[in-house]
């Protein structure tokens, strides 16, 4: 029963990550499809963020009264309903209104899901996020390779978000089957204000998951501009920054687990912040574009393990409802998603693409530096673990 909650939690955060390579891979088909101008393109993603937040937020008790494994076998498959109507919309109005139910049910599909890896986690008695975070990142090179051949055959945004709905609607209703349950007081927890409440500890691991996800979208978003335009690289090998980087996250994240159960979650998140910081260094001076590529592996290598940590001991935070923290971590997270980008634009405008991508090394050192405040109390790695337990890997699997 644990081995399947496990690969049925992994395959869940690798259908949620298929949908997001899916859905960011054909984005020019979406442009093609409705005409749209970049302002118009900003508003579609801006408005699927702000329905996520809104819903992390918004549910977070509802979250702590399910559970889980209720929300995942509601949203999983509502999120790829909703994802049928942004490929059936017929304008750009009922578009933005698709998009915004799209994101809500995708919020609740992220909290839920990290929130089961938690539980299942707490099962294992070690750490085993980052391996169930590696599934997301399998599923989004996969999208991406779905967008790529759909696009190579001839089909347009309708039809290649169609058939990624159709794939996920009826495993997210047969994963249903694998959830473990959430503890007893996590699942009847969550009443009036004490749902409200959040212990400070969970705020500041959301600080740190915040940074994270504002690293993670300033390398995606500017990392090919970057290598264009100060370095000269062709559009070839500027388009391999972000491959690179994502190649090197899920191998970091393959590994992720043993690490941390091997130095612990501080020792981890700070040499994640540091590395992260080196990595960045040597990008932002590189003079060459494949001293960059080598930087923004690095970094990937570095980073990708913050994620899921955080998610991992914000369940442990409040471990009486972990729904509810992993809710409010991820909002928190989120937020940086969509901040880092802009500000990183913003630099970039007042002074240069370099310095901008720059403020990237300067994230990861408070990464670094905010390691040594996060509580371990009650996470799996704060008690002595046998590393060699033969549990399977799905990754490696």
């Amino acid at each position: 029963m644990l081995l399947r909650a496990r690969w049925g939690t992994f395959l869940t955060f690798a259908l949620a990550g298929l949908l997001t390579g899916v859905w960011v891979s054909r984005m020019p088909a979406l442009v093609d499809k409705f005409e749209l101008s970049e302002a118009e393109v900003g508003i579609v993603v801006l408005v699927w963020g702000l329905g996520a937040i809104t819903a992390m937020q918004a549910l977070r008790a509802v979250m702590s009264r399910a559970g889980s494994r209720a929300a995942l076998r509601v949203a999983l498959p509502l999120t790829a309903l909703t994802y049928s109507a942004v490929a059936l919309a017929p304008g750009y109005g009922v578009l933005l209104a698709a998009v915004v139910l799209f994101g809500m049910a995708f919020g609740i599909t992220d909290i839920a899901m990290n929130a089961q890896g938690t539980a299942v986690e707490r099962a294992y008695k070690r750490p085993v996020m980052s391996g169930l975070h590696a599934g997301w990142s399998v599923g989004a090179m996969s999208g991406g390779i779905l967008g790529v051949v759909t696009a190579a055959v001839g089909l347009g945004f309708t039809e290649t978000v169609l058939a990624a709905a159709a794939l996920t609607l009826p495993a997210g209703l047969a994963l249903g089957r694998t959830y473990l349950p959430d503890p007893p007081a996590a699942a009847s927890a969550g009443t009036g204000r004490r749902a409200r409440r959040m212990p400070p500890a969970v705020y500041l691991i959301g600080a740190l998951c915040f940074i994270a996800f504002m690293t993670e979208g300033s390398i995606a978003d500017w990392s090919g501009l970057l290598l264009h335009d100060e370095m000269d690289a062709s559009e070839a090998v500027a388009a391999a920054g972000l491959p690179m980087f994502e190649a090197a996250m899920l191998t970091g994240r393959i590994f992720g687990d043993r690490v941390r159960a091997h130095v612990g979650t501080r020792r981890l998140l700070a040499g994640a912040g540091v590395g992260t910081a080196l990595g960045m260094t040597v990008v932002v001076l590189s003079p060459v574009p494949v001293l960059a590529l080598a930087g923004f592996f690095v970094t990937g290598l570095m980073v990708c393990t913050v994620v899921p940590t955080t998610m991992s001991l914000a369940g442990t935070a409040a471990p009486e409802r972990p729904g509810a923290a992993v809710a409010q971590v991820s909002a928190i997270g989120y937020g940086g998603l969509l901040l880092g980008p802009v500000v990183v634009g913003f630099l970039s405008d007042a002074t240069s693409l370099r310095l901008g991508v720059g403020t990237v090394v300067v994230l990861a050192l408070l990464i670094a530096a905010g390691a040594r405040f996060v509580p371990v109390d009650g996470a799996v790695d704060a008690t002595p673990v046998d590393v060699t337990d033969p549990g399977p890997e799905p990754v490696a699997a």
